[in-house]
């Protein structure tokens, strides 16, 4: 294997997102190549159905403003009207009956009605109006009947049906970076944690999740909770335990792991549960569970430590929609948080009485999740927070066609292309193909000195591991190959590698990541055994 060309220890210090522009060049670099990019998460499919939905219901919104205001020029509508809504929708519903979509929108207003025991009147009122985007989102934190769509769903894929959806509440937002963003920054306003104060991260980990508490913003120690790459990326009693220290405020959780994408066990899930409740009540847990619905049979820490647990859910995975920026914050209404405010010092609650007191005049009972949403636009914007209606809808539409889907036909096809195109990869790569009932698969983590070991044996996986820099051997494959994957050790990983997602190239793309990967293992044993000569 050539030396790479350029210096590679001068971006040692980059966030592997930020080094893949550099690998994205390389790959780049050559004349009549494709360059493949492995290492971005988001899919290359999504979910047509409820956006084909979604369309037909804004061309139905965009006929019910046309009913008002008709007397003025033909480019201006009014505000739609509840009488007779459903009646209208039905008769929409008729007369482009085999229209894409359609089916699907008959399908959600029998099923509202019918399942969730919704007004459909109120529900096409709300969808209708929040479609055309003709008013603030009220309430601010979530709409209404759109906040009942969303628990039901959150319920059924996160959290197995083992919370009840009337005990918690949903703040909807723009994706899961936001709800991080959110999060933090009002743990921080409402004086929950300090700069010195500890955060335990389960690691490895999403980059910028420990990133974000080092930042001058926050100034927090972490605490890192390993998982154990031996133990299928499960995290050890022994890791778990650190959690009973009472100087640790957060312990923050992907789970389905990035870049492992392996689901917590349900020994590690009763194992948290167990501590919490014996001896850390007062911890707060985090925990983003974005490639949970990859999973089988998945369940959310939410559901075990609710009282404890803020979730984090994206849509943009399982949907395939990392444009539309949909994400949600679940709290439960009895929660960790809202104790530990109403215990503050009389000084504290001071300033915090000052800084919510144009919201409510009782702002100590301000939940956190409102103090969230207050956050979100400085306190004084409060009256225009909230997510977008036309997002809301779409969280809506995409939260029920998974509802109605009682057979998981649309999850069962995801499951099915993501592993077929990881026995591609690794079949090709010569090496037998992973398998355990924790694994999500949307990721796969390809460990250098592992593969180099399986291969030729542990002294040449231990001469991969001293002689070739991961940074060196990802911008040779990007260089030579056109395939760019991100450092493993970027995430946390204790061992050298590369994350390559499942998700967003084709089979025989991973085919060829897999063949490459074996000729470069091939290389390696060549330089190997001429060092020993």
């Amino acid at each position: 294997m050539e030396k790479a060309n350029i210096d590679l220890s001068k971006y040692s210090a980059l966030s592997p997102f930020e080094l893949k522009d550099i690998l994205i060049k390389a790959a780049s670099s050559r004349e009549n190549r494709l360059m493949l990019n492995a290492g971005r998460g988001n899919p290359n499919f999504l979910a047509t159905t409820p956006r084909q939905a979604f369309f037909q219901l804004g061309l139905f919104a965009s006929k019910e403003s046309e009913l008002h205001l008709s007397y003025l020029e033909k480019d201006v509508g009014g505000l739609p009207n509840i009488k007779g809504i459903e009646q209208r929708f039905l008769s929409f519903l008729d007369k482009y009956n085999d229209e894409p979509g359609i089916g699907l929108l008959r399908k959600i207003i029998s099923y509202v009605g019918d399942q969730m025991g919704i007004s459909p009147s109120e529900f096409l009122q709300e969808s209708v109006e929040g479609i055309l985007g003709c008013n603030y989102p009220v309430p601010s934190r979530a709409l209404r009947l759109t906040e009942h769509v969303i628990r039901a769903y959150l319920s059924k894929e996160m959290l197995g049906n083992k919370v009840s959806a009337e005990d918690y509440d949903i703040f909807p937002v723009e994706g899961g970076t936001a709800a991080m963003a959110y999060i933090f920054n009002s743990l921080k306003e409402n004086q929950l944690i300090a700069p010195g104060d500890k955060v335990a991260i389960g690691m490895p980990t999403f980059t910028p999740y420990f990133e974000i508490p080092t930042l001058k913003d926050y100034d927090l120690q972490i605490v890192n909770i390993n998982a154990d790459p031996e133990l299928n990326w499960q995290y050890p009693h022994e890791e778990l335990d650190k959690l009973c220290d009472p100087d640790i405020k957060i312990f923050f959780v992907v789970n389905p792991g990035n870049p492992d994408s392996v689901r917590m066990s349900d020994e590690s899930l009763d194992y948290i549960a167990r501590l919490v409740r014996t001896k850390r009540p007062d911890l707060f847990i985090l925990t983003d569970d974005v490639y949970g619905t990859f999973a089988d049979d998945f369940t959310s820490l939410f559901a075990v430590c609710p009282h404890n647990t803020a979730l984090v859910y994206s849509y943009s995975k399982y949907f395939g929609a990392t444009g539309w920026r949909l994400g949600a914050i679940a709290m439960h209404k009895h929660n960790v948080l809202d104790a530990k405010i109403k215990v503050l010092s009389a000084e504290k609650q001071q300033l915090l009485d000052e800084r919510y007191a144009s919201l409510t005049t009782t702002p100590r009972d301000l939940a956190f999740i409102d103090r969230m949403v207050a956050d979100s636009r400085a306190v004084a914007l409060n009256h225009t927070a909230g997510l977008s209606t036309p997002q809301q809808v779409q969280m809506a539409i995409f939260s029920l066609f998974a509802l109605i889907d009682i057979n998981d036909s649309y999850k069962q096809v995801l499951k099915r292309i993501i592993r077929r195109r990881y026995t591609a990869l690794y079949q090709q790569l010569g090496l037998p193909v992973p398998m355990d009932e924790t694994s999500a698969d949307y990721y796969t983590l390809l460990d250098f000195e592992t593969i180099a070991t399986a291969f030729y044996g542990a002294e040449f996986g231990q001469w991969v591991l001293n002689n070739i820099q991961p940074n060196e051997l990802l911008y040779h494959i990007a260089d030579q190959t056109g395939i760019v994957m991100l450092p493993a050790s970027g995430f946390g990983s204790p061992r050298p590698g590369g994350r390559v997602s499942l998700a967003n190239l084709n089979e025989y793309d991973y085919a060829n990541i897999g063949r490459t990967l074996r000729a470069q293992v091939e290389s390696s044993y060549a330089l190997y055994q001429a060092s020993r000569k």
